[in-house]
């Protein structure tokens, strides 16, 4: 429990800051399932149009820090492999 008024106001900023980052979280592993599912679907634009949209949005995660910036370059690098691959 925290004692100090610091500690209570870090309290407060965690739950904030916790709300902020699952919410971008939950952004970024949808904007990959989406990639993935036009994939599934076979539709090579769409897949490529959609794959656009989630690089920013996979870029500006990992600029706020939400994640590592190698983990984001790993999400890139594979979902760009696997539009390439669609042929």
């Amino acid at each position: 429990m925290a004692n100090t008024a610091q500690a209570k106001k870090r309290v407060r900023q965690n739950i904030k800051q916790r709300e902020r980052n699952s919410g971008l979280r939950s952004r970024l592993r949808t904007a990959i399932k989406s990639v993935r599912k036009a994939i599934v679907a076979g539709d090579k634009n769409l897949a490529e149009t959609v794959f656009r949209k989630s690089v920013s949005i996979i870029d500006s995660i990992a600029s706020k820090g939400i994640i590592h910036k190698n983990k984001a370059s790993r999400h890139k690098s594979r979902l760009s492999g696997a539009v390439k691959a669609m042929g």
